[in-house]
């Protein structure tokens, strides 16, 4: 294929590891009784901020709270899109008060955050994708949250329902490659949402069930740069058929909490001109 692929400078939020741990377990992948190696993490967190940086894309930073082990998975705090903020209520309260400081990062920079009545948790299930929003729910964002998802930003949203406890949110089954296309992993998704996303997306990279276990659709596309997992090989082949450009980003030590490069990483998409 061509190279033909053109990347698009993106504005990213993420939040340093400094207390990272496994704690409490509120996903199949979390288990308390093994440790996390914090340094590890760290490194991996800054190889990856690096990564971006190298790549063109600014990197803004919040603060990490004591307490709040998770709050490095920045995309779980909100939804950014048209300059506009729609925050979060966790499912789980161990992380209903990570919402508190990314709500104060986004009002210094001078956003107004939109306080949602139904538990709604960010791009881990609001995933907007160009013309909509792809929005999941089934294990933590409630559909009453979708409407008021569409109700605020007015953008069209296609609600996809989760059925596998392994992929809790649907940024580990699913991502946005440019405004056209998206990579997922079908069994994530009950069969009436595979129907609507081979609809929407009939050229769709489509991922295998090791891929997805390794968080290669826990990724971050710029529109030719593909963050990815190293271990989603299959996935990195059938991107790179497509003109794509996989960059392998190692963050397997955020495995144990369920998480990688998508969780760790929350898009600041600014008004389009």
């Amino acid at each position: 294929m061509p190279d033909s692929r053109v990347p698009r400078r993106r504005r990213y939020l993420v939040c340093e590891p400094r207390h990272f741990a496994v704690q409490y377990a509120i996903n199949p992948w979390m288990h308390p009784d093994e440790p996390v190696d914090v340094l590890r993490a760290l490194d991996q967190w800054q190889a990856l901020v690096d990564t971006y940086r190298v790549h063109g894309h600014t990197v803004d930073s919040v603060k990490p709270v004591p307490g709040l082990p998770d709050m490095v998975f920045a995309a779980n705090a909100a939804v950014v899109l048209d300059g506009r903020v729609f925050g979060s209520l966790f499912h789980a309260p161990e992380r209903r008060p990570e919402s508190v400081p990314f709500e104060a990062w986004f009002k210094a920079e001078g956003y107004e955050v939109y306080h949602p009545e139904s538990v709604c948790e960010g791009e881990g299930d609001l995933v907007p994708a160009g013309r909509w929003i792809l929005a999941g729910t089934g294990f933590r964002t409630t559909r009453e949250a979708h409407s008021e998802v569409q109700e605020y930003f007015g953008t069209p949203v296609i609600s996809l329902t989760l059925v596998d406890p392994y992929f809790y949110h649907l940024d580990t089954a699913l991502f946005v490659l440019d405004e056209h296309n998206i990579a997922y992993y079908p069994e994530a998704f009950s069969p009436g949402s595979r129907e609507v996303l081979a609809r929407l997306y009939p050229d769709a990279v489509l991922a295998t069930r090791e891929d997805a276990m390794a968080f290669g659709l826990n990724s971050v596309s710029d529109g030719r740069h593909v963050f990815i997992s190293p271990g989603a090989t299959a996935v990195a082949e059938q991107l790179s058929d497509r003109g794509y450009v996989p960059v392998p980003v190692d963050l397997s030590e955020f495995q144990k909490a369920g998480g990688g490069i998508k969780c760790c990483t929350q898009e600041i998409r600014e008004i389009r001109s």
